[in-house]
């Protein structure tokens, strides 16, 4: 049968980042490839009294339809978390979306036709790309130092593409390399996103988890002109699985997310809704936190002193001050493929840098999770890895 797909479906079945979370789910693996929170941390006691409570008192409501904007109770609860970023706002500027994956697939399918341009940093986040690309986009990246992205160069990049439709960054704790862009960049982004009249999706499902420098506020408190649209996540300091997420906009763009919520689910899970806001309403969200924050910042600091340990020479990484990733860069390598095959050789998953670019990949890159592998797993999986990188290093020096 010929079936004739849009052209919004990949036209091949090559799923890279599939086969390699395949292959680090493999139990003789250790995997550095993920970015999934610590389970052991998830509150599942917790979570089970405030299921029954729920079950018990608005089961009826729980378990019917429900509006596509999100149930009151937990955009209440949303707008409290969202203190923190320094965002003031009100429950009718918020939407809960099924996870922060739903939100970026709304605000491309909201902003971006075929060949729509999208400025993103250069690495961003790998799925980011997969859903702007399958709506057609046109990408531009942006270079990225220790301090985030160079506004210079997005200065430059707006310059050249003046009918840029979104700017897309993580700020905080960026997925892949764990770099946080500073205030004075903050502030430049928002300056020139009006400017330029372009709207910026400030992602931030990491933000919360800091053991090191200052907090510092989101873009979104900064924007004074409507220009900057914030997406955050229950994924990182609750669970993943209850896939709770939420956009935060002007009235005008909030009735135009509903709207197209509405055609792609009608709503996000009723039940999952009332179980995290009754969890929230019941427990110290921050105290949770805490326990996340210290148990990420002990994994990180085991995989840091390890690296800077049998890691070879001239091997550098970035240095997060939270979140749940760093980012490696390795001289002289031509393809990240190899990286990733020399280490699976030795059971050990990493991410290698391409799927993260959405133009020309950096070679020699690749990112390493340390928050979901157990402390006694670190220090032998970063020794197998060094191994791996002497391996690939020392190839072009034999042909």
């Amino acid at each position: 049968m010929n079936y004739k797909f849009s052209n919004r479906v990949p036209k091949t079945d090559n799923d890279p980042v599939g086969d390699i979370l395949k292959a680090a789910a493999d139990p003789k693996v250790t995997s550095f490839a993920g970015g999934l929170p610590a389970p052991e941390l998830f509150p599942v006691k917790q979570v089970k009294a405030a299921a029954d409570k729920v079950l018990d008192e608005k089961g009826a409501a729980a378990l019917q339809y429900s509006s596509a904007q999100g149930v009151p109770e937990l955009r209440n609860v949303v707008c409290k978390r969202l203190e923190v970023e320094g965002i003031h706002t009100t429950a009718d500027h918020v939407m809960i979306a099924t996870g922060s994956q739903q939100s970026i697939d709304l605000t491309a399918k909201m902003f971006l036709d075929e060949g729509s341009a999208v400025i993103v940093e250069d690495p961003t986040y790998l799925t980011a790309v997969d859903v702007f690309r399958s709506y057609g986009a046109h990408f531009v990246g942006v270079d990225m130092d220790e301090d985030g992205m160079k506004m210079d160069s997005l200065e430059e990049a707006l310059k050249n593409n003046p009918d840029a439709r979104l700017i897309y960054t993580v700020p905080t704790f960026q997925n892949p390399t764990g770099r946080t862009m500073t205030m004075e960049r903050r502030k430049k982004l928002v300056e020139l996103a009006d400017k330029y009249d372009v709207m910026v999706l400030e992602d931030n499902p990491y933000g919360a988890i800091r053991w090191e420098g200052e907090n510092l506020p989101s873009l979104k408190s900064l924007d004074k002109t409507g220009h900057v649209i914030y997406m955050g996540t229950m994924s990182k300091i609750f669970s993943p699985g209850l896939r709770i997420g939420w956009v935060v906009a002007e009235p005008k763009l909030m009735k135009k997310y509903t709207m197209m919520k509405q055609s792609a689910d009608l709503h996000t899970d009723s039940f999952s809704q009332y179980v995290c806001a009754q969890y929230f309403t019941d427990n110290d969200i921050n105290e949770h936190v805490k326990k996340i924050t210290a148990l990420y910042h002990k994994r990180e600091q085991l995989m840091m002193e390890a690296i800077d340990k049998y890691f070879p020479k001239g091997v550098s990484h970035s240095y997060p001050e939270g979140g749940m990733f760093l980012w490696v860069t390795v001289p002289g390598v031509k393809s990240s493929q190899q990286l990733f095959d020399a280490a699976m050789k030795r059971n050990v998953a990493v991410v290698p840098g391409d799927p993260f670019y959405g133009n020309q990949p950096e070679p020699g890159t690749f990112r390493m999770n340390y928050s979901n592998t157990p402390e006694d797993g670190i220090v032998d999986g970063v020794k197998q890895l060094a191994e791996a990188l002497d391996e690939v290093m020392s190839e072009p020096a034999t042909k």
